[in-house]
C-alpha cells in the first residue's frame, strides 16, 4: 500500500479525478480566528484539504470548525511535524516558499532536499508534500521534483505567484498572475512522467477560479488557493469564493469526461 492510500477516501478521489481543491490559510498565519475563518469557508465551500500553519492546535481547530476536512501542515522546520500528526493532521508540506522570499530567505535544491530526507525519517508512513522553489531555474526544477520523489515526498507541489508580474485587468491580468505557477506544474509534471514517477502534483500560487482548470490541463491533480481566499474578512465571501473554484474544478472535469 501506498502512502497515498492512507488519505481518507474522498481526498484520494479526488486526485485520481484531478480536482483536488487545498485552501491555505497561510504557512506564517498562526491567528486562530483567521485560520477558523478560512477553515468554515472551506469546509462550506467544498474544499478537499485544507492547508494551515504547522501548530497542534490549529490543527485541531481546522478540523472541529470545517466539519472533519482533512488538514495538511506546512512548516521548513521537520521537527514540527510530529505534534501537528499526532493532532490529526493527515498529511505534512515542506514550503510553500513564497512568505520567506520578502525576508530574503531562499531555499535552494540542497536544502530542500535535505527538509526532505528530514522529514522522512521523522515520519517514514506519513503523506508528504514538498514545494519546489520558483526562484529556481525550470530544468532544475523539473530534476529536483524527480530527487524529492526519489527520496520520498508523495506529492509535488508548484509555487510562482510572487514572481508573476501581471499588467493587464481582467481575465488577462488573473492569466498572467498564474503564468509561472502553470509553467511550473507543465513541465514538472512532464518531468515526473518521463521518470514514470507517479507523484500527483499541486499547482498552488496564484491561481484563481480563471486558471484553475489551466492548472489541471497543464497536468496538475489539484489546486491549491491562498491569497484568493483568506485575504477576505467576509466570511461569507470566503465561501462563495471557494464554491466558485470548487465549481471551475468540476468544470474542467466535466469538460475532460
Amino acid at each position: 500500500m501506498t502512502r497515498l492510500q492512507q488519505l481518507p477516501a474522498a481526498l484520494q478521489q479526488s486526485l485520481v479525478e484531478r480536482r483536488t481543491l487545498k485552501v491555505i490559510a497561510g504557512l506564517m498565519n498562526f491567528d486562530a480566528a483567521s485560520v477558523a475563518r478560512v477553515a468554515r469557508a472551506a469546509g462550506g465551500g467544498g474544499a478537499d484539504l485544507i492547508d494551515v500553519a504547522c501548530d497542534a492546535e490549529l490543527v485541531k481547530l481546522a478540523i472541529e470548525v470545517s466539519g472533519g476536512v482533512p488538514v495538511c501542515v506546512s512548516s521548513v522546520e521537520p521537527e514540527q511535524f510530529p505534534a501537528a500528526v499526532a493532532a490529526g493532521a493527515v498529511m505534512v508540506e515542506i514550503g510553500n516558499f513564497d512568505a520567506f522570499y520578502p525576508q530574503g530567505r531562499i531555499f535552494g535544491a540542497d536544502e530542500v532536499l535535505a527538509l526532505t530526507h528530514q522529514t522522512r525519517a521523522l515520519l517514514p508512513d506519513v503523506v508528504l508534500s514538498v514545494t519546489v522553489p520558483h526562484v529556481l531555474p525550470m530544468d532544475q526544477q523539473e530534476q529536483l521534483a524527480v530527487d524529492l520523489v526519489a527520496a520520498g515526498a508523495d506529492l509535488i507541489q508548484t509555487e510562482g505567484g510572487t514572481s508573476a508580474k501581471p499588467f493587464s485587468a481582467g481575465s488577462l491580468g488573473l492569466i498572467e498572475k498564474a503564468a509561472p505557477t502553470l509553467a511550473a506544474a507543465h513541465s514538472i509534471s512532464a518531468a515526473l512522467q518521463a521518470a514514470e514517477l507517479a507523484a500527483p502534483v499541486l499547482c498552488a500560487s496564484g491561481l484563481s477560479s480563471v486558471t484553475l482548470p489551466m492548472a489541471i490541463a497543464a497536468g496538475a491533480s489539484g489546486v491549491g488557493v491562498g491569497s484568493a481566499v483568506n485575504r477576505l474578512s467576509d466570511e461569507l465571501a470566503m465561501v462563495a469564493v471557494v464554491r466558485g473554484l470548487r465549481e471551475a474544478l468540476a468544470a474542467s472535469v466535466a469538460s475532460r469526461v
